[in-house]
């Protein structure tokens, strides 16, 4: 990956991160700035990853069927990423999710016609394997912050009289 790609990739997953931690702050006032920052970069590095991961995701996918592994290896591209990364800065602070939800689905279409070349799979199968590999990434990922959320305590406000 080149670096130009890692630096969108990693600005994208905090991009997301922060839309997705803001709500979280909100409600839990008495979080400690430190714990705030260091949930904000875990989390644009898990954002990131999973960015990372959803084309490698669906060539695995599309693999499965085949007799002899596909030549080649799927990539970022940077201009493959741009619109995943304004997908992930209309996520900030959760605006426009629907709008934020079709960017994501034009990006995947975008990864498809790629993966089906490669492949040599058809159009819809290919774009069912990114898909899947959307979804599962995308599952996977909302599990993680459930679970930091669940097992992160909760904020005692201070009493003042």
């Amino acid at each position: 990956m080149s670096p130009v790609v890692v630096v969108m990739l990693l600005l994208a997953g905090f991009s997301e991160a922060a839309g997705r931690l803001t709500p979280l702050m909100v409600r839990r006032p008495g979080v400690p700035r430190k714990r705030a920052v260091g949930l904000l970069l875990a989390g644009a590095v898990v954002e990131g990853a999973m960015f990372a991961l959803w084309p490698l995701t669906a060539w695995t996918l599309a693999a499965l069927p085949l007799s002899t592994p596909p030549d080649g290896e799927p990539v970022w591209t940077p201009d493959r990423l741009a619109p995943l990364m304004f997908a992930a800065v209309l996520a900030f602070p959760l605006l426009g999710p629907l709008f934020h939800a079709l960017l994501c689905v034009g990006v995947g279409a975008a990864l498809t016609g790629p993966l089906a070349t490669a492949t040599g799979l058809g159009w819809w199968s290919a774009a069912g394997c990114v898909a899947v590999a959307g979804v599962t990434l995308g599952l996977a990922a909302e599990g993680v912050r459930r679970l930091v959320v669940r097992r992160s305590p909760a904020a005692n406000p201070e009493v003042t009289a």
